[in-house]
């Protein structure tokens, strides 16, 4: 057994993960322009690309076990066992996923702080429309409210 099948999951883990970061700053557009719709369609492209992942990596976990003969070896324990070219293409592989890795953790970090935004944002607005009530805290039930006024976005008296 040899590490070709380990470096052809790795260049497709890769390649997953590069796709991934792409959705990730379009997702970013999107955001940023208020596509609701936009941001469903790419929510359901970003699933199908993390269950492609996911399923790479268990046939990367898979065929680790078969060549090193044990389970829950790492990549870095590939790299040990490996001899020459394939110890290089293993290292350059692994430098890739962990560069890939932590742009896309960046990216999703700026995303969140966006969207985090853009609800603070339509709180700000919402509570604009239909302000809370100043008293917020309980009274007496015989105590009388002084400003009982309905708060209605609509003036049903016109």
């Amino acid at each position: 057994m040899s590490a070709a099948q380990v470096i052809t999951i790795m260049e497709k883990l890769c390649a997953l993960h590069e796709i991934l970061y792409e959705l990730e700053q379009e997702k970013e557009k999107i955001v940023k322009e208020n596509d609701v719709d936009g941001l469903n369609n790419l929510l359901a492209k970003e699933q199908k690309y993390i269950a492609a992942i996911r399923t790479m990596e268990k046939e990367r976990k898979k065929e680790v076990a078969n060549w090193l003969g044990r389970e829950n070896a790492t990549i870095s324990d590939c790299i040990e066992k490996a001899v020459d070219e394939e110890k290089e293409k293993l290292v350059y592989l692994r430098e890739k996923l962990m560069d890939i890795v932590e742009l896309l953790k960046q990216q999703n970090k700026l995303n969140q702080q966006l969207i985090y935004q853009s609800l603070q944002f339509i709180t700000f607005s919402l509570n604009l429309l239909h302000p809370q009530p100043k008293d917020a805290t309980y009274s007496h039930p015989n105590q009388k409210i002084k400003d009982r006024q309905g708060r209605s976005l609509f003036d049903s008296k016109a």
